[in-house]
């Protein structure tokens, strides 16, 4: 992503652009500094380019939003997940030891990760809330390892451009640009509340972005991608959930 101050995207217009023509123009000098989503085409492209321009600019050093202790949620909201296939029960039932996570693509030292060597590594909580679409939400203590860390353990390219990031289930899968990968609180999640993290909720390995809406958090995290160019990835939009009707960029 090319840099570009707040200046001069409030100066260009894209802050204060308002109605189609308005649209057109956002969509416009947006292209100019690298800031179309993967999903900024079509009828609603432009307020997608928009939302995300905007998002980009106005947030992009804005911490997350942590809470203190005392405002954990005591029940925790799992949404409904389908049931386990026999390859994860059986994963689950050696107590996960044979987890895996691969980490490939434009990386000089491609990686295959046990939970113990995640741990290994330089490990962070935080308190952040989950916020889903669908308007209910949580907040809960995450334990687990940067992103980032894993991608400089890697070596990550100076082409990539996005993170790609697969569930077990392969059809299940995001991505990300390299603000949000390399941000500290992007957490590969392995705890929950002082304990290991619990199935429902995405165990053993979640993708943790509190910066954004709860789907965007991908649960049983097995593959991340690197990649100079996203549009080789399923339809072209950047994770399967534009394909069904959601957005790619879903900052809150």
């Amino acid at each position: 992503m090319n840099t570009i101050t707040r200046r001069k995207l409030i100066s260009g217009g894209v802050a204060t652009a308002a109605g189609v023509s308005g649209l057109a123009a956002a969509d416009r000098i947006a292209k100019r500094y690298g800031l179309i989503p993967p999903d900024g085409s079509g009828i609603y492209g432009p307020g997608e380019t928009l939302t995300y321009a905007c998002q980009r600019v106005l947030t992009v050093n804005r911490p997350a939003r942590e809470f203190p202790r005392s405002m954990i949620s005591k029940n925790p909201f799992a949404n409904e997940i389908a049931p386990p296939k026999e390859a994860f029960k059986r994963l689950q039932a050696g107590g996960f030891k044979d987890w895996r996570l691969v980490v490939d693509g434009t990386v000089a030292h491609p990686l295959v990760l046990s939970l113990a060597d995640l741990k290994a590594m330089p490990m962070r909580s935080q308190i952040t809330e989950v916020a889903c679409e669908e308007g209910w939400s949580y907040i809960a203590e995450w334990i687990g390892t940067p992103l980032s860390s894993v991608l400089r353990e890697a070596g990550v390219q100076p082409q990539t451009r996005s993170i790609v990031y697969y569930a077990v289930e392969k059809f299940l899968w995001g991505s990300i640009d390299m603000a949000d990968a390399w941000d500290d609180h992007t957490l590969l999640t392995m705890g929950m509340n002082d304990g290991d993290l619990p199935v429902p909720f995405g165990g053993p390995l979640r993708l943790r972005l509190p910066r954004q809406l709860g789907y965007k958090s991908l649960k049983f995290v097995t593959h991340i991608t690197a990649t100079d160019d996203i549009r080789k990835f399923g339809k072209g939009k950047g994770s399967v959930d534009p394909e069904y009707g959601y957005t790619w960029y879903a900052g809150i």
